[in-house]
């Protein structure tokens, strides 16, 4: 925190009182947050807002060389206190940060000198962080928030994944996205009732999800051209940040697959493991990691085997062998922004099939350029059916020109399909 900057903390009476931003990025796993939120007391609002707005709104504030991630969030934060729409004695904002070794950890002092500039200053920022940035009275993630939380993620990670197969296909436009919201209602009223938690109730929930969007009826037609999408976490999952990514590729007669963001939280926890291995890691650590590792996967097991009876869905690899994608590409202590999860999605893309890749990220990010820019020749040597291409998103970055690459990319698959034909 820069000195002359005064830290506004959020206190357990401003609990009751405050409303909370926080800016959208997975709108699935989001609106189901905001669900366990608002169970445990918290007044929690998604902001939806345009790129073009939040970039134009973020420049104002923060210097273009700044991760760009930091530009929209923050753009999307201070056009929401102007707009008037909120009572700025009575509102909070939350960020959430990986707090790595990257940009993104600044974001919370970013945000803090934009608000100061504006004479927002007494507005509190909370920073949701697994590291632990800053600790807040007013606001603590308890195990049961945690549990809940994973579970969320789980269900979310199924629901994006079969609406990402089943809607460019789908006979009624709109089925698949109904669905969807259906679920969504009814696992966040399942919360409500501290239901849907429990191994059983899982398992039940995950079947009856992988059955309904089975039963959608879909169109015959011609194969559409698999694309996955991998990157930075904020512009792989946020359509703001990646200026409406997985509809402009549905668009172009794409079927889309993102990996889970229970991936990241896979690949999170396995860090102490790997310091453990490089440089030594306190016991406790290692312990906690090695048992939260270990509840991530089960987890994520019972969605694989809830899409075993439907062959026409792809399920995504075990965790196991996520981390074992990377072998052989980049060493596993790279833990650094996307780290090693880059390519082993990558990898895991490749081999369910989605060998068209978009690796997005934002412009001058090292960590995600080492690790996905940088590993794309590694990985065709490897997978020579490979087709990926590396996109900056960042202020300057013109949209037409981010399309026109992507539209190249996917010549060559069409290309590719055509020469396979018979």
């Amino acid at each position: 925190m820069a000195e002359g900057l005064n830290r506004i903390e959020f206190t357990p009476k401003m609990r009751d009182e405050y409303t909370i931003l926080i800016p959208n990025m997975a709108p699935i796993h989001f609106e189901l947050m905001r669900s366990i939120f608002r169970l445990h007391g918290y007044k929690v609002e998604i902001l939806q807002e345009e790129t073009e707005s939040a970039v134009e709104a973020g420049l104002r504030y923060v210097h273009n060389d700044i991760c760009y991630p930091a530009i929209v969030v923050i753009g999307q934060f201070m056009r929401a206190l102007e707009s008037g729409k909120y009572d700025n004695e009575k509102t909070a904002l939350m960020l959430y940060q990986t707090g790595g070794g990257c940009r993104a950890s600044n974001y919370v002092h970013l945000l803090r000198k934009a608000l100061a500039k504006s004479g927002f200053e007494k507005v509190p920022v909370i920073s949701l962080c697994y590291g632990g940035i800053e600790k807040n009275s007013g606001f603590k993630i308890t195990m049961p928030m945690l549990r809940m939380a994973l579970t969320a993620w789980l269900y979310a990670d199924m629901l994006m994944l079969l609406k990402n197969q089943v809607m460019p296909y789908e006979a009624r436009p709109g089925e698949s996205q109904r669905l969807t919201d259906e679920w969504v209602y009814k696992i966040s009223g399942q919360f409500k009732n501290q239901k849907g938690l429990g191994k059983g109730n899982i398992r039940k929930n995950l079947a009856a999800i992988a059955a309904d969007f089975a039963s959608v009826r879909i169109i015959a037609g011609p194969s559409r051209i698999k694309v996955g999408i991998v990157g930075e976490l904020y512009v792989k999952y946020s359509a703001v940040g990646n200026n409406n990514l997985e509809s402009f590729l549905v668009r172009q007669g794409c079927e889309v697959m993102v990996p889970g963001l229970l991936g990241f939280a896979f690949y999170s926890l396995n860090i102490e493991q790997e310091n453990k291995r490089l440089y030594g890691t306190p016991l406790g650590k290692l312990l906690i990691s090695r048992f939260a590792v270990k509840y991530l996967s089960r987890l994520h097991q019972h969605l694989i085997d809830a899409l075993g009876p439907y062959p026409r869905f792809t399920a995504p690899a075990p965790f196991s062998q996520l981390k074992k994608n990377a072998e052989g590409i980049i060493g596993l202590g790279m833990c650094m922004g996307e780290g090693w999860l880059l390519p082993a999605e990558m990898v895991e893309l490749i081999e369910l099939g989605y060998c068209n890749i978009v690796c997005t990220q934002p412009f001058g990010c090292l960590p995600n350029h080492i690790c996905g820019k940088g590993e794309i020749r590694r990985l065709s040597e490897l997978m020579p059916g490979a087709n990926i291409v590396a996109i900056d998103y960042d202020p300057g970055a013109a949209r037409v020109n981010q399309e026109n690459r992507i539209r190249l990319m996917l010549a060559v698959a069409k290309e590719k399909a055509e020469s396979k034909r018979p």
